[in-house]
């Protein structure tokens, strides 16, 4: 039996007449009975009693087929409506890992920004290190990913989304937490807390060499892997960090976020997913960042 067979069987049994069921699918009187003749050889059953040449009643077995017939229709139908929404992006799940430091800036504003062009995507978010996106992404735990390159595996495709420099953050008890700007150099004796190397170690790499640059390496005294346990860690007079610009905007009582002197390295912000992703919600994820990038560039033209 073909779906066509079947919607044409209920145009019939509801018109209960051969010239209007054809009028309503849009087509000739001829085929239209062929068709249902073919569906009852197929069944090996009558679903018609000719009442007149054109006009026709159910019998019992049509009844039955009719009725069976509507769950099967609704359901195709509601297949086809979700198929298509979901080939523009529209309903479906969005599965977004992201390091702790893209919650005070890009993170919220593109998520505002897609929620409102698709409120009916449900967005799922795992806060995930750069090195756990990698896998999660390989292992299709997450769609997409907010990260800071470089990447250990290049056939995951990456854009370049921020850059900032390094900020340095103090007790707001330390001796220097008065200074409008830092030298790199009175820091060398601190006790710094960082995460673990192989969670992020593009980062880790690049606040290293910064501090070896000017003659000194970073004495870690505590390790942590998120920044706002970094701050919370600080705050308690634990030590000093040296962390992306944005987490300025994670105002914690107890802590300073001070300017550097020298010139920094600029930490990336990066998107990474699947190249061979078929996510039609993830392409127009893709497309608000991209928005959003544009937006920011012109902005700070």
């Amino acid at each position: 039996m073909e779906l066509r067979h079947l919607r044409y069987f209920v145009a019939v049994a509801e018109e209960l007449h051969f010239n209007r069921a054809a009028e309503r699918l849009h087509i000739a009187q001829p085929p239209l009975s062929q068709q249902i003749k073919q569906l009852e050889t197929e069944l090996g059953v009558a679903l018609f009693h000719r009442r007149t040449k054109r006009q026709v009643q159910l019998t019992e077995a049509g009844q039955v087929l009719l009725q069976a017939a509507y769950p099967i229709l609704a359901q195709l139908e509601q297949a086809i409506y979700d198929t298509q929404r979901a080939g523009r992006g529209e309903p479906g799940t969005l599965t977004i890992g992201f390091t702790s430091s893209v919650v005070y800036d890009v993170l919220p504003t593109i998520l505002h920004q897609f929620r409102h062009h698709f409120p009916q995507v449900e967005l799922v978010l795992q806060e995930l290190t750069t090195t756990q996106q990698e896998e999660a992404l390989h292992n299709q735990r997450i769609d997409i990913g907010f990260c800071h390159p470089p990447l250990k595996d290049d056939r995951l495709q990456s854009e370049s989304i921020l850059k900032e420099s390094l900020v340095v953050v103090l007790p707001e008890s330390h001796p220097l937490a008065t200074e409008t700007i830092i030298s790199m150099d009175s820091l060398a004796d601190e006790s710094f807390i960082l995460f673990p190397r192989h969670l992020g170690p593009g980062l880790y790499d690049q606040i290293v060499s910064f501090c070896k640059q000017v003659n000194f390496s970073p004495k870690v005294m505590q390790e942590a892997i998120q920044m706002q346990t970094i701050i919370g860690l600080i705050s308690a007079e634990m030590g000093v960090a040296l962390v992306p610009a944005s987490l300025q905007n994670l105002q914690r009582v107890g802590v300073v976020y001070k300017s550097l002197r020298e010139t920094t390295p600029q930490v990336e912000t990066a998107i990474v997913w699947r190249p061979d992703s078929t996510s039609g919600v993830l392409r127009e994820f893709l497309q608000v960042v991209k928005c959003y990038v544009n937006a920011r560039s012109n902005k700070i033209a």
